[in-house]
Formats: structure tokens, C-alpha cells, sequence
């Protein structure tokens, strides 16, 4: 791969993970199929983004340090039944075609952002609700089957994880989004690196225009996300999710 490839995976790189820090998540409606179109195949081009999206959550993780503590709860909650289903998913991916999958995951997509632009007040406030045994076991299973769907396709889970912690849980989408880049972009991704790229390839010498752009992307969104709060956030989230909704219907 030349410089000017590089450079173009780069930038490419850069300005998905900069909205999806930012709207929490989506970093695959631009990165996989980039990857696709400049010759991978599904499986190499999906396990090639999935490397490079765990640079997404070290990015978010370098910034929101500097805000942000983690519940010990969620942390605990997302790594037990996330991580998981993403393996799960992960070696199920491979032995089926993913057309109706992806068609049936743009609708719901699509319904998240429709869903949260009904609702005016979601995520604007830190409510906290479903704290007891119940409702983490409960927002646990929902968490395993975003986790398998992490692991099988690349474009708009983590806004799954970011409006489900809203909603189930009462979080606003600051604090969601930290969360979701944090958890999901580190840990869930990283696993789902792992299981792919154990049953599958890498292009490993795509890699360093990608995780750097990355890298970069996920710290630059995740400012903007700390600095203009949540209105713009989910102003951002309705957007990411309608447009994935629409490339993945229609590819």
C-alpha cells in the first residue's frame, strides 16, 4: 500500500471515529465499507476494523479521563455479559451470510433514532433507575445480545449500548457515551478482534493509518461530546443512527 492509500485510510479513519466518539458509535457506517471497496474481503475487512476500532476507546479513554469516573457496577455489568456474546457472535459471523441480518439491524437502527427524536427529553438529565438485582440482570441480557451483534456486524451497536444505557438505566447520553466508547469500544472490540482475527486474517499493514486515525478520532469526539453536552450529543446520535439505518437497507 502506497502513501496516498495510506493517507486516504487515514483521513477516512479519522472522521468516522470522530462522529461515532462523539454520537456514541458508528465508526463502521464509513470504515468497513472503505475497507471493502479498496480491495478486503467481508471477513479481512472485518477483522481489520475491528483492531482498529479498539484504538477508538484508548482515544476516548485518554480524554475522558480527565472527567469522567466509571461506575465499578457498569464497568463490572458490560464486561460479564458483553464480552461474551461478542465471542459468540464472532464465530458465528463467519459461517453465514449477513444480507438479512444487516437489513433487519438498519430497521431497528433506524428506530433508535426515530425513537430518540420522539422523545425530546431523553438523555438530558441523569435519572438513574433499574440500579436493583433485577433490573441489572435484566439490562445484563440485553447487554449479551448488543455484545453477539458487536461481535457479527460492524456499523451502529455501540449506539445500541448508548441509547439502552439511557434508557434502561437512566443515564444521560454524556455519561452513556463514555461508557459505550470506553467499554465497547475497548473491551468489546478488543475481544471481538481477538476471536476474529484467531479465526480469520488482518491486514496488518493497513493498520497504522487506521489506528492512528483513530486513535486521534475517538480523542477529538470525545472532547466535543465532553464540551457541548448532551443536547448536541443526541442531536448527533438521531443523525449517525438514521444514516447507518440507510446505508445498511440499501447498502
Amino acid at each position: 500500500m502506497n502513501f496516498l492509500d495510506q493517507f486516504i485510510l487515514f483521513l477516512v479513519s479519522l472522521v468516522a471515529n470522530t462522529f461515532s466518539a462523539f454520537s456514541g458509535g458508528g465508526a463502521g457506517l464509513i470504515q468497513f465499507p472503505v475497507l471493502i471497496f479498496l480491495g478486503l474481503s467481508f471477513s479481512v475487512a472485518l477483522a481489520t476494523h475491528k483492531v482498529a476500532s479498539v484504538a477508538l476507546g484508548v482515544g476516548a479513554v485518554l480524554r475522558y479521563l480527565k472527567t469522567s469516573r466509571l461506575e465499578r457496577q457498569f464497568v463490572i455489568l458490560m464486561l460479564l455479559t458483553g464480552l461474551p456474546g461478542v465471542v459468540l457472535g464472532g464465530n458465528i459471523i463467519l459461517l453465514i451470510p449477513d444480507r438479512m441480518a444487516e437489513i433487519a439491524l438498519g430497521i431497528l437502527t433506524g428506530g433508535l433514532g426515530i425513537y430518540s427524536i420522539l422523545k425530546p427529553q431523553l438523555g438530558q438529565n441523569y435519572e438513574p433507575v433499574h440500579r436493583d438485582w433485577i433490573g441489572c440482570v435484566s439490562g445484563g441480557m440485553i447487554l449479551f445480545l448488543i455484545g453477539f451483534l458487536n461481535g457479527s456486524l460492524t456499523s451502529g451497536t455501540g449506539l445500541f449500548v448508548t441509547l439502552w444505557l439511557v434508557g434502561w438505566f437512566g443515564m444521560d447520553y454524556q455519561r452513556a457515551v463514555a461508557y459505550t466508547l470506553i467499554m465497547v469500544g475497548l473491551f468489546w472490540n478488543g475481544a471481538g478482534a481477538i476471536t476474529l482475527g484467531l479465526l480469520g486474517d488482518i491486514r496488518w499493514d493497513w493498520l497504522p493509518a487506521l489506528l492512528l486515525g483513530s486513535l486521534l478520532g475517538g480523542y477529538l469526539g470525545s472532547h466535543l461530546a465532553i464540551k457541548h453536552g448532551n443536547r448536541w450529543i443526541k442531536r448527533a446520535f438521531e443523525i449517525v443512527t438514521l444514516f447507518i439505518s440507510a446505508k445498511l437497507i440499501y447498502g
